[in-house]
């Protein structure tokens, strides 16, 4: 086979790869028992009643894992995603929702007492340090519902949290194909429902 031959296969063999990638999608996770093909919960005591998943922090094992706290991951390689959730927390010092790629991170937000922040992990970078992405958004409430809507669409995330604060910020990397989704906290009592991962 030429050069030339393969890059033209190559070619026409994108498009079908990438509806590949998208075809786990529309995917939904209402917790109603522990195991659930594409979760993965670890790090800590995770319990599912009631359509919610909730964990409290093991000091121990938040240790162990070198102070990173409990965490799940869902396994759906995509490229555009929306995504959507309800947390509560008490105590959590930090909520922390992350876009994963092959190689690394792709976009994360991160609430704290400070604000939230939202980052991306340029893949020039050799050591994939992250950089910030507009500008803060609220505040981690304690003690109640907060829902989340995440839309991963080419270069752009747009975050919405709460029904009040919305934003959209860009970063080529965005585009990264995602291998997985991951929703973590650290500290206290974290508890999550309505998880659900759309096409855009």
């Amino acid at each position: 086979m030429t050069l030339r031959t393969f890059l033209l296969a190559l070619i026409a063999t994108t498009p079908l790869l990438s509806a590949a990638a998208d075809s786990v999608l529309p995917f939904k996770d209402d917790f109603s028992g522990p195991e659930l093909a594409g979760r993965r919960a670890s790090r800590g005591p995770w319990t599912f009643a009631d359509k919610t998943a909730t964990c409290t922090q093991d000091d121990e094992l938040y240790k162990k894992f070198k102070d990173h706290g409990p965490i799940i991951f869902y396994d759906l390689p995509h490229t555009d995603a929306v995504v959507r959730f309800s947390y509560k927390v008490d105590g959590a010092k930090s909520v922390v929702f992350t876009a994963n790629g092959e190689n690394g991170h792709v976009f994360r937000f991160v609430s704290s007492a400070n604000g939230t922040s939202f980052r991306a992990f340029p893949s020039a970078s050799a050591d994939h340090t992250s950089i910030a992405l507009g500008k803060p958004g609220p505040a981690l409430k304690q003690g109640e519902w907060v829902e989340v809507a995440v839309t991963l669409k080419g270069p752009t995330a747009t975050v919405k949290i709460g029904p009040d604060f919305t934003t959209t910020v860009e970063h080529a990397d965005l585009a990264t194909a995602k291998t997985n989704l991951s929703i973590g906290f650290a500290f206290g009592t974290f508890a999550v429902r309505g998880w659900t991962v759309e096409k855009p």
